[in-house]
């Protein structure tokens, strides 16, 4: 059963109960009689297993940057090539 925390509105008491879920929330402070509010905090989360380190499953995705990389490589000297028979043909028009 989950553990609720909840404070009071008018004297700030706070207190914890445990309740089913089925149960209705607590309405009424045990110290003042004012109102209760719920308290919501952040949770724990533990991990398990494996995949969640940065280490796990990384020959698989060091294998991908070394295919993207080499046809790169190999556009690169296409638009060299491109650019110099641009050059060689300008250079009949000026002479």
């Amino acid at each position: 059963m989950p553990t609720y925390q909840y404070a009071c509105t008018a004297c700030g008491h706070q207190l914890e109960a445990v309740q089913s879920f089925a149960d209705e929330p607590l309405t009424e402070c045990p110290a003042c009689e004012g109102r209760l509010r719920k308290l919501f905090s952040s949770v724990g989360v533990v991990f398990k297993g494996s995949g969640f380190y940065r280490t796990d499953s990384r020959s698989a995705t060091s294998d991908t940057p070394k295919k993207d990389s080499a046809p790169a490589k190999e556009s690169a000297p296409a638009k060299e090539t491109s650019t110099s028979t641009a050059k060689t043909e300008a250079a009949p028009a000026a002479s």
